[in-house]
């Protein structure tokens, strides 16, 4: 029979080893939990964090400056059509003209000279067909006489008949240089204001040679821009554009649509348009540069991301979208206008898409990122950091 001090000694190896067994699983129960957040942690910081931005709507309409410039709205640069010396001229740079008003004169010895004898061979050819005619006129009153054959009648008929065509052919050589010889005489071919003069008194000038005058009509001017292909279909003649000549100069001008191209040029691939801006008062100057602010719209829906978002191909371009998985996947997009730090897309992306900027070399297809917002660009949670 076991006396009460042998069976206490006993209880306290029970407890003793129970609270081993006690802290040996809380220990193990520690050291697990630990190695599960080690491994969560890591896990963690082996996500890469990437800025993210989302695309906003871009603009149906944007007006643009279209660089242009003044011309009048009808130009001539006046050749000498008669050569000679430049005898004077009567009109100079800045001058407004008239229609026909003289600008300079020629002196040209040498075609006064050929007109003299021009006119000297018609009056000879014309004295022979006056003979000719005379002899027709008495062979035919003699033509029932058997001294005369028929064959010597037609012959002098002939010679009558070459004589009109000789004739014919002097006079027109003498209104040819009846002609050349006005010329001389340089006249304005319409109203306007002359803007070069290219000669002085004296000199040698050759049949279209060098220019001797510019002229300009400058009221109206004339301006020229070219629209892009995208927006080719947004101007209508009539339309009323805004130009601006630069500083010191009223703001505001308006000019209206005049002509508009049939079709896109092959090489630029945009259409030409014509303005006209009037000038009454003669203050705006043919040559000067404006800007034509004109609003276009090319009907296309785009969406404007950073320039930064953009991952370049040799073929496509690509963006990295984050899905609604913190995952990464890769798009094709196709652009519209550069806009500097911004570009226009036309598709392959939504608004709700969020995009990576600057993606990195190293991002792959379907990894998994956390996401911060590109300050600036929106104050709307991406719909990763919304999980």
């Amino acid at each position: 029979m076991k006396t009460r001090g042998s069976f206490f000694p006993g209880r306290v190896a029970l407890v003793f080893l129970a609270l081993l067994l006690g802290a040996g699983a809380a220990r193990l129960a520690f050291n697990l939990h630990g190695a599960s957040t080690l491994a969560a942690a890591t896990q963690t910081g082996l996500q890469r964090t990437v800025l993210v931005a989302q695309p906003k709507p871009g603009e149906l309409q944007r007006t643009v400056l279209l660089p242009t410039t003044l011309r009048g709205a009808t130009e001539a640069a006046i050749h000498a059509r008669t050569g000679g010396y430049l005898a004077a001229w009567h009109k100079d740079i800045g001058d407004r003209v008239r229609k026909g008003e003289l600008l300079a004169t020629i002196d040209a010895p040498e075609l006064e000279q050929e007109l003299a004898q021009g006119e000297a061979t018609r009056l000879q050819i014309q004295a022979r067909l006056d003979l000719a005619r005379q002899t027709v006129a008495r062979w035919e009153s003699l033509r029932d006489h058997a001294a005369l054959s028929k064959q010597a009648l037609e012959e002098k008929r002939s010679d009558a008949r070459q004589a009109e065509a000789d004739l014919a052919a002097a006079t027109a050589n003498v209104r040819r240089l009846e002609r050349l010889a006005s010329f001389r005489r340089i006249v304005a071919p319409f109203d306007g204001v002359i803007t070069r003069r290219g000669a002085e008194i004296g000199d040698l000038i050759a049949p279209g040679g060098r220019e001797l005058f510019a002229m300009a009509q400058t009221d109206p001017l004339r301006l020229t821009i070219w629209i892009p292909q995208a927006y080719a279909t947004d101007v209508k003649i009539g339309d009323v554009v805004t130009v601006t000549l630069g500083p010191g100069v009223t703001p505001g001008l308006n000019a209206a649509v005049e002509r508009l191209a049939g079709g896109i040029d092959a090489r630029t691939r945009a259409r030409q348009v014509d303005l006209a801006l009037a000038n009454p008062e003669g203050t705006l100057m043919p040559g000067a540069y404006a800007e034509v602010a004109m609003t276009l719209s090319g009907g296309a829906h785009a969406l404007v991301v950073p320039a930064s978002v953009l991952l370049p191909g040799d073929e496509v371009v690509r963006v990295a979208v984050v899905d609604s998985g913190s995952r990464i996947a890769f798009q094709e997009v196709r652009l519209g206008r550069d806009l500097g730090r911004e570009v226009e897309i036309l598709a392959g992306i939504s608004p709700q898409d969020t995009l990576v900027v600057s993606p990195s070399d190293q991002l792959v297809e379907g990894e998994q990122v956390r996401t911060r917002p590109l300050e600036g660009t929106t104050d709307r949670p991406s719909r990763a950091a919304r999980r």
